[in-house]
């Protein structure tokens, strides 16, 4: 009787431990799963063939419930930008003004990154060919 007392009480604890472990412990969402919520936060841009970067900080929509709103910095020079993903898919418009579009940014939610780095073109309004971008979400 006290074996059984005592392995039933072993038994719960390690339940309990793998139970906290487990809650703990939250899937990566795949690219597919990524919504507004994912977005929301400090990104750094970095943007090919170019050494500087941009930092944006990504916002709840006022309007738009599954959309983000927010700013772009690149080295004090800032934008606001407004977009969302859908199945992964990321869009970004950038206005220096907040009227006028200046730059449209279209990417992918990197499969395997629980949604913390996107890959696609970002493209002036007026401009030169697409230029390949990372974003990566910082803590």
């Amino acid at each position: 009787m006290k074996t059984a007392l005592v392995l039933a009480v072993c038994l719960a604890a390690a339940q309990a431990r793998a139970g906290t472990a487990g809650e703990l412990q939250t899937p990566c969402p795949s690219p597919g799963e990524i919504t507004q919520r994912h977005l929301l936060g400090l990104w750094r841009a970095s943007f090919d063939g170019l050494q500087q970067g941009a930092t944006l900080l990504l916002e709840r929509h006022p309007e738009l419930a599954e959309s983000v709103r927010g700013a772009i910095d690149r080295d004090g020079r800032q934008a606001l930008v407004a977009g969302d993903v859908d199945d992964g898919e990321f869009t970004l418009e950038e206005s220096v003004d907040g009227v006028h579009i200046d730059a449209i940014w279209s990417g992918t939610v990197i499969d395997g990154s629980c949604g913390l780095e996107i890959r696609g073109d970002w493209q002036r309004a007026a401009g030169p060919a697409p230029r390949p971008f990372v974003l990566r979400k910082l803590p």
